[in-house]
């Protein structure tokens, strides 16, 4: 392989990666038959999420999950703002 091809080759496996390892981001909203809506917003970045949802009557729930080498954490928060965890752990 000649040198300028091994650069090309490189700078893209490079730039895939580094787009890869960014933050994708969504939002949606839904509309129904009598001109309600919901929202969802979405991020997730190098395995972890964050998440949430706003129904129609404005109420809004959470979701936010953080994965890591040596487990996972989520926390759910419902919309009265009370909240649940479930945390694991890897085993080795």
């Amino acid at each position: 392989m000649k040198t300028p091809t091994l650069i090309a080759l490189t700078l893209a496996a490079g730039l895939a990666m580094a787009q890869s390892a960014e933050a994708r981001e969504r939002h949606t909203t839904v509309t129904g038959a009598e001109g309600k809506s919901a929202t969802r917003h979405v991020v997730r970045a190098r395995g972890d999420v964050q998440s949430s949802t706003t129904g129609p009557n404005g109420k809004t729930v959470s979701r936010s999950v953080e994965r890591s080498a040596s487990g996972t954490t989520a926390t759910l928060t419902g919309p009265n703002g009370k909240t649940a965890t479930r945390t694991t752990t890897v085993q080795k």
